[in-house]
This record gives structure tokens, sequence and C-alpha cells, in this order.
């Protein structure tokens, strides 16, 4: 019975041996190299894996930085903080990171839009959208108050206020997921330093929006004919704003008839 046990013991011993030097093996051939760069750069990104980088999460934006496929800058999340620690990593110079922050095109909230009917279904505004004359709001370009863009910030940095989408411009991090399930295409991303922005996108004309709206713009070109810098220019009756060309000198919140420049 005890050489049972000792045979057995051995039959075992030889088991976790083999197995052993298999799984040895197998190590050394299937061994990946870690780049240290790489392990760094993902160590100091924020984690967020929100895709805001256009990789799929922090470990793609990592390999493509690391790669030299990406600039040490590429994290909107982390911003200037990350790309400085990236740019020692990498040994170049970080250069100019602006921060971008997202903005609502429409103030036609329920005090100042009017409505077709009551909408009663999904918060959603992709069902909205859907819905009988393409939502509840009479403007077909205005937001819908359904909420998709709060649904999947993951920064608490938008929220519907009395039937329409804010952002919170210090809690933002220009993600771009906000941008991307607006279903009326409402959401852009604008730099930080923005003071003046068009708070409306109806290209209807301005007789019709006179009707539907009390601070939709009515592409009347005041703004247009009176900015110093030739910032502002009105298409498809529309006013939009360059920030690169803007000096801020709020002339065109100044002179809006309808209030539809936003002064931010």
């Amino acid at each position: 019975m005890i050489s049972g046990i000792i045979v057995a013991t051995i039959v075992v011993a030889g088991i976790g041996i083999a197995i052993g030097l298999i799984l040895g093996l197998a190590d050394m051939k299937l061994h990946v190299d870690v780049d240290e760069k790489e392990a760094a750069i993902l160590e100091a990104l924020p984690g967020s894996n929100c895709g805001g980088c256009g990789y799929p999460g922090c470990s793609g934006c990592a390999t493509a930085i690391a790669k030299g496929e990406a600039a040490v800058n590429q994290c909107p999340v982390g911003g200037a903080p990350v790309a400085e620690v990236i740019s020692g990593i990498m040994g170049v110079k970080a250069g100019k990171t602006r921060r971008m922050v997202a903005f609502v095109h429409c103030s036609g909230d329920c005090e100042q839009a009017t409505q077709k009917y009551e909408y009663k279904g999904a918060d959603d505004c992709r069902f909205q959208a859907q819905a009988p004359g393409g939502g509840s709001k009479t403007c077909g370009y205005g937001c819908l108050g359904g909420g998709s863009c709060v649904s999947v910030c993951q920064f608490d940095a938008i929220h519907v206020h009395n039937g329409v989408a804010m952002v919170d411009m210090e809690k933002c991090k220009a993600c771009g997921k906000c941008v991307d399930i607006c279903p009326r295409n409402l959401i852009n991303l604008i730099p930080y330093e923005s003071r003046e922005v068009v708070a409306c996108k109806s290209q209807d004309m301005g007789k019709y929006v006179n009707k539907y709206c009390k601070v939709g713009c009515i592409g009347c070109h005041i703004c247009e004919r009176d900015c110093p810098t030739g910032a502002i220019v009105v298409e498809n009756n529309v006013a939009s704003i360059d920030q690169d060309k803007c000096v801020h000198c709020d002339t065109c919140v100044s002179k809006c008839p309808k209030k539809a420049i936003a002064a931010i």
C-alpha cells in the first residue's frame, strides 16, 4: 500500500514538472516584450476610456502615442498637464494644447420656444426625433430636451434645464460623446476661451423663426455687418462665429435683436 502511495506521488510530481516545463516553453514562445514607454504613457493617462482621443480606450491611445502614430497631447481629458508628462516620456515638446468644450447651439427652452404637442414617450432625443413631425418642438432644429447627451456624459458635465441641454464648461472634458449622439447635430466642440457663441442652428427664414422662437437667429446680418474683425458669417439663414477671429468685443451680443448670440 505504501509503494502505491509512493508511485502515485511520483506520477503527480512528474505531471506537475511536465506541465511546468510546457508552460515555461509556452511563455518563452509567446512572450511579448512590454514597451516601457507605452506602459508609462498608459499610467499617465486618466483612465477614462471615453474614446475622445479617437482610439479604443486609454490603452489604444497609449499604444498609438508610443508608436508615434498619435500626438503626445492626443488625450482631451488629460489636457495640458497629461500632455506635459507624456512629452517627457517621449522626449519631445508637448506643443500648445488648446482646451475645447462642448456647446449646445440652442437656447429655445420651454419659455422661449413653442411646442406643437406634448410629447409622451422615452426620454431619449433619438426616439423623440422619430415622433410625428420630428418631435414636439415647433422648430425642426432645436434641442429636444430628451437628455441623450446627458446619458453618455461620463463627467456629469451636461444636463437638461427647462427643456434645453446645457454644458458645464468647467466639468466638460471634450470627449465628444454628446456631439456624436445628438440627432440634430446641435452640439459642437468650441475653444474654452470662447465668449460669444451663436446659440441657434435654425436654417429657417426669419419670418418663420419669429413665429416659434423668441431667441432664434433670423439671419438679419446685423452681427455680420457690425463685427469689427469679420468673424461672423451668415449662411443658410443662421450666423456662425469664427472663434479664431473673434476678439470678444461683445458687439454681436449687444446688437443681435433676438439675443440669439450667447455671452458665455
